[in-house]
């Protein structure tokens, strides 16, 4: 059962250990395990990508069969529903509306003396994009990674996920990439498809970003690839906290906590409310929602570890616990939601009243769904067209500009004691004898 909590010390603690869930031993001691899988794919390309797809996937591949090929993409559309595709169509378009309102514009400004500063916006050459597989389909993720690639520009977007049984690729999210355009999917997950976008291998080849959640494995490969490649984030266990007063209907929070749990035994759910009552009747909601749950033995798992409804004073003292926690997801499920909005500062996705679950941000609304987890949107920000960008600053003087700052540089140039760099300016600015 959800455990309920008042004391604040407590809350703190057991906020706390949920947002380190990640990095218990067990997980660290996976990392040597990752660093073998990088170091054999970067070393041997294909043969170590099939031999590890055989080792953790349990599925015997060819170099040749890594890549989808577009019969299998037209088949997929014979084994999804009218209404999956009509779905995945209304999701594209509002991701890709979403996603070009983002899109940065590079600019100059010409200022004084013929000085011209500025910044250029230009995308990567590649984007490789991890799709998740294993225990469901996630064709919203296809979505969610693909387009903003697109919108940014990206000329060539490479997807990878893992085998299923005999081979096969989830429908849906053939269909997906299908429907966003994507031409290149390659069926390899795990950390060995990490290292394959990172080094380039003879049949997949390297890129320049990295994005998409996947496993613990996948998380650690694309901790250790950054520098090599860029990437979105780390992306951990999924997560969401709820900020509930007494107008909240208990039925529809249980809903919300249950839809995050069912994600993976590590998922957090956490309700920070100011009304006992609701407090305790959520805990039954849940309890009543889990008996024919197809998920309850993993989402029950969730919730015991991970599960936690706190009782607070004011939803002000609620905003603030929420802002150090920084959840992924926050649910202001309040009577005048934005007015607490005024007091949240760090949060991924945002989701305002009563009739805003999760579940909209998560396929339909357009807002990315790949987030900050951990505490980290503290610093960091949903994936976006910005994370398949990469600007240049832009500067050009003129001679006068040039004499006119000549004196400063020769100073800061002194103090570092780099000669060379105040000549350089010197020698321009000197009288030819």
């Amino acid at each position: 059962m959800l455990r309920i909590i008042t004391q604040q010390a407590d809350v703190r603690s057991e906020l706390q250990r949920i947002c380190d869930r990640t990095n218990d031993e067990q997980v660290l001691h996976k990392e040597a395990t990752v660093r073998e899988v990088l170091q054999a794919v970067k070393r041997q390309g294909d043969k170590a990508v099939l031999h590890y797809t055989e080792e953790f996937d349990h599925q015997i591949l060819s170099s040749e069969e890594l890549r989808v090929t577009g019969t299998e993409i037209d088949a997929a559309y014979q084994q999804v529903s009218k209404e999956l595709v009509e779905a995945i169509r209304l999701a594209c378009r509002q991701i890709e509306a979403f996603h070009r309102q983002r899109v940065p514009k590079s600019w100059v400004n010409f200022e004084d003396d013929e000085v011209v500063l500025g910044k250029r916006y230009v995308p990567v050459d590649r984007a490789g994009i991890y799709v998740p597989g294993g225990r469901t389909a996630y064709p919203s993720t296809v979505l969610m990674n693909a387009i903003p690639a697109q919108v940014a520009g990206v000329p060539r977007i490479i997807m990878v996920t893992p085998p299923g049984a005999s081979k096969t690729i989830y429908p849906s999210v053939l269909v997906a990439a299908q429907e966003v355009g994507l031409q290149e999917i390659y069926r390899v997950g795990g950390a060995q498809a990490i290292a394959a976008l990172a080094y380039g291998t003879k049949t997949i080849p390297k890129v320049d970003v990295i994005t998409g959640p996947g496993n613990i494995y996948v998380t650690l490969a694309k901790k250790l690839v950054y520098g090599t490649v860029g990437i979105d984030c780390l992306a951990g266990p999924s997560e969401v906290l709820i900020i509930a007063d007494e107008s909240a209907n208990p039925v529809h929070v249980a809903a919300d906590m249950l839809a995050q749990a069912e994600h993976d035994p590590m998922a957090a759910a956490i309700l920070l409310t100011t009304d006992p009552a609701l407090a305790k009747n959520v805990q039954v909601a849940v309890e009543r929602q889990l008996i024919d749950h197809p998920r309850r033995t993993l989402t029950e798992k969730a919730l015991a570890h991970y599960g936690l409804i706190v009782i607070v004073e004011s939803l002000q003292a609620a905003a603030e616990l929420s802002n150090e926690f920084a959840p992924e997801h926050l649910e202001l499920e309040v009577e005048e939601p934005w007015a607490v909005l005024a007091w949240i500062r760090h949060a991924g996705a945002i989701f305002l009243g009563y009739s805003t679950p999760e579940a909209v941000g998560d396929y339909i609304a357009g807002p990315n769904h790949t987030l900050p987890t951990s505490g980290a949107a503290r610093y960091a920000s949903p994936l976006g067209v910005e994370t398949f960008l990469k600007h240049s600053s832009i500067i050009q003087y003129s001679q006068t500009a040039l004499e006119k700052v000549a004196g400063a540089i020769d100073a800061l140039a002194a103090a570092e004691g780099l000669p060379s760099h105040a000549n350089s300016v010197r020698r321009r600015i000197q009288k030819e004898e």
